[in-house]
């Protein structure tokens, strides 16, 4: 069988409106209808593909909505993507995302072949620290272990105790039980943990050039004219912008937040596509839409999942001796609070 086709030809046809009505009825509040004919044909031939190639589709929060509600089998921060990577049986993983979140389901699945549509999907963090670095600060600080942001590369990752991510963060560094840790790479992170245990954190310059770019002066106009405006942030922010917040927490602790509130309106200080994302699902809300883009993440588009599957590129792949040092930080990770994630 031949599964190849240009997406570029791929008619919306009635039997494709068809299809994907159920679809658009979810997100027909945050995608244009004069859009939906140039998704709609892409989401039906993925969809169907899909089944074809024994796929699964992850998607993080930062996807566009026509991606995560659209394609997305299974959806939400890196500790989530980590560990439903885990738990497919499907032969392979598209991983809508940046490239270190593909290097992680590859690290966990090393028998699935692990795609990320655009290679250039890179990410800030993880390129703010190398291996090198990280040996560097173990001799500066011997028997100080390391525990290390999910968002960096598996050479990192095999250079480190324990990974951790910004729902679990606080949570594995005092599960080390030790009186002081080296913290990377995430300086605004890291500052925002120390904030919240009693370990004293050594901290690496690094930082996130979507959450970096927000101002304590942009939430206080966001709650001009919006009575009672609740303020969710993401601790990859600077600390003066999350002295202005009424929550901080992670993208899926911002989705428990506002499931569990129904805030009548609220603003997310974090990626430009989750306020979309999780609108769709509370359509009671009213969201206020700050617009700082990753454009890593806005890299992974509809006709790039689509390529991927038909040719089953771009395959990550991780040298064996490294991913089997990395799998032990990840998988420590994942044994901690295991069962009560967020």
């Amino acid at each position: 069988m031949n599964l190849v086709s240009s997406s570029a030809t791929l008619p919306y046809s009635p039997e494709v409106a068809l299809r994907t009505a159920p679809v658009y009825e979810r997100v027909r509040d945050v995608i244009p209808a004069i859009e939906w004919p140039v998704h709609a044909p892409l989401i039906d031939r993925i969809n169907q593909l899909k089944k074809q190639r024994n796929a699964v589709i992850l998607a993080h929060n930062y996807q566009t909505p026509e991606i995560f509600h659209g394609v997305a089998d299974l959806s939400g921060d890196s500790l989530a993507l980590a560990r439903q990577a885990t738990q497919t049986d499907a032969e392979v993983i598209v991983l809508c995302g940046v490239h270190f979140m593909a290097e992680t389901a590859a690290i966990l699945n090393p028998d699935k072949r692990v795609l990320i549509p655009d290679l250039e999907a890179g990410c800030s963090l993880a390129s703010s620290i190398t291996a090198a670095d990280v040996r560097l600060l173990k001799q500066r600080y011997p028997g100080v272990p390391v525990v290390t942001y999910v968002n960096t590369s598996a050479a990192v990752k095999a250079e480190t105790d324990v990974c951790c991510t910004s729902a679990n963060a606080v949570e594995v560094v005092e599960s080390l039980g030790v009186e002081r840790v080296i913290f990377l790479p995430d300086e605004y992170l890291g500052r925002y943990v120390a904030s919240q245990t009693e370990v004293e954190l050594i901290l690496w310059h690094g930082s996130c050039e979507v959450h970096e770019r927000f101002t304590p002066e942009q939430v206080r106009s966001f709650r001009q004219g919006h009575e009672g405006l609740i303020v969710l942030a993401h601790p990859e922010c600077p600390p003066n912008v999350l002295a202005e917040a009424d929550y901080v927490g992670s993208t899926s602790g911002m989705i428990g937040y506002v499931g569990e509130r129904q805030p009548r309106n609220v603003v997310m200080i974090t990626e430009c596509s989750m306020s979309d994302n999780v609108a769709v699902e509370h359509p009671n809300v009213n969201f206020i839409r700050p617009c700082n883009l990753c454009p890593h993440m806005k890299r992974i588009t509809l006709a790039k999942i689509l390529r991927s599957l038909e040719t089953l590129d771009h395959r990550v792949t991780i040298d064996p001796a490294i991913a089997a040092r990395a799998r032990q930080s990840v998988e420590r990770m994942l044994a901690v609070g295991r069962g009560a994630g967020r």
